[in-house]
């Protein structure tokens, strides 16, 4: 048996490179996986104009939904609530002008959905794809 008694440690060293490389693929990894928000850096001012209003006849058919479901074309009431008796209202409203009209749906907010409904497909049926609904503003 051999017993050394000036036995020579060796000097405990801390490699710091596995380390270090270990971070930079941690670091990595988090760039490429990290979503941006994206924020919208351009900001728009539109002109305005203060021009009076153009007083030209207007290609619109007036559509009125009242809460009861009621439908009134143009200030005329239709007869039924059916769709093809609303659909013919709507042909006999409609202007005659080379320009497609607007259907402008007027409705309570009471108003039962499948009358607003029964409208729209009675514009449809009527051959008047441009809809649109009207609105009030909110009182703030």
């Amino acid at each position: 048996m051999n017993f050394r008694r000036g036995r020579r440690t060796e000097d405990v060293e801390i490699n710091l490179i596995p380390l270090i490389d270990v971070m930079l693929v941690i670091i990595i990894f988090l760039m490429l996986t990290t979503t941006y928000s994206k924020f919208s850096g351009l900001e728009i001012n539109l002109p305005t104009a203060a021009a009076p209003a153009a007083k030209s006849v207007p290609n619109e058919i007036d559509v009125i939904v009242t809460a009861a479901g009621d439908v009134v074309v143009n200030r005329v009431p239709v007869s039924s609530r059916e769709p093809a008796a609303i659909a013919d209202a709507l042909r006999r409203a409609r202007p005659q002008s080379e320009k497609e009209p607007v259907v402008i749906i007027n409705a309570d907010a009471k108003t039962p959905h499948q009358a607003v409904i029964d409208v729209m497909q009675a514009a449809q049926a009527a051959d008047l794809p441009q809809i649109t609904f009207a609105t009030q503003a909110s009182q703030n």
